[in-house]
């Protein structure tokens, strides 16, 4: 049949467009007020600035959250809007669904990333968010992912299944 995928392996692969990469944040300390670059350098570990880049390279060293997901989580939070200084993730990602990337590789400007997990929310969403706060970022708290390459990454990137 002309037009119908050949199997689930080709459904996945095919996305309908590339992504954007909306915003960068790095938390310099834990509780500590993110702080929002134009541009960043990622390392083995993480992006270099956040906290996270000092430890050991992993699958949780960059965190991102989709874009799209942001007005979702505002109002389910009861919120006019939901800033990503707030939710405490690296990267935000627009246009690409990070889900369908989950255990595959995805290359955001000069870095090449594996979306590891899902990114559960932490108990400082019901501070940031207001109660109900938690639950609102509950299936939209974004996801880990381990540096394959390093690389520099600045918002407008990019951002590609690899």
């Amino acid at each position: 049949m002309s037009g119908v995928p050949a199997g689930l392996a080709e459904r996945i692969g095919r996305h309908a467009q590339a992504g954007r990469l909306e915003w960068i944040g790095l938390r310099p300390a834990r509780r500590e007020p993110v702080e929002e670059p134009g541009a960043a350098e990622i390392g083995p570990a993480g992006l270099f600035g956040d906290h996270r880049s000092a430890g050991q390279p992993g699958p949780r060293a960059v965190t991102l959250i989709q874009h799209e997901h942001l007005p979702v989580i505002a109002a389910l939070a009861g919120r006019a809007e939901a800033p990503p200084a707030l939710l405490r993730r690296n990267l935000v990602i627009s246009g690409v669904n990070l889900a369908a990337l989950r255990h595959g590789a995805v290359r955001i400007g000069g870095s090449l990333l594996r979306i590891s997990g899902p990114c559960p929310p932490c108990s400082r969403m019901e501070a940031a968010l207001g109660p109900g706060g938690w639950n609102a970022m509950r299936g939209h708290g974004g996801w880990y992912a381990e540096v394959l390459e390093p690389g520099a990454v600045r918002i407008g990137d990019v951002v590609e299944p690899a």
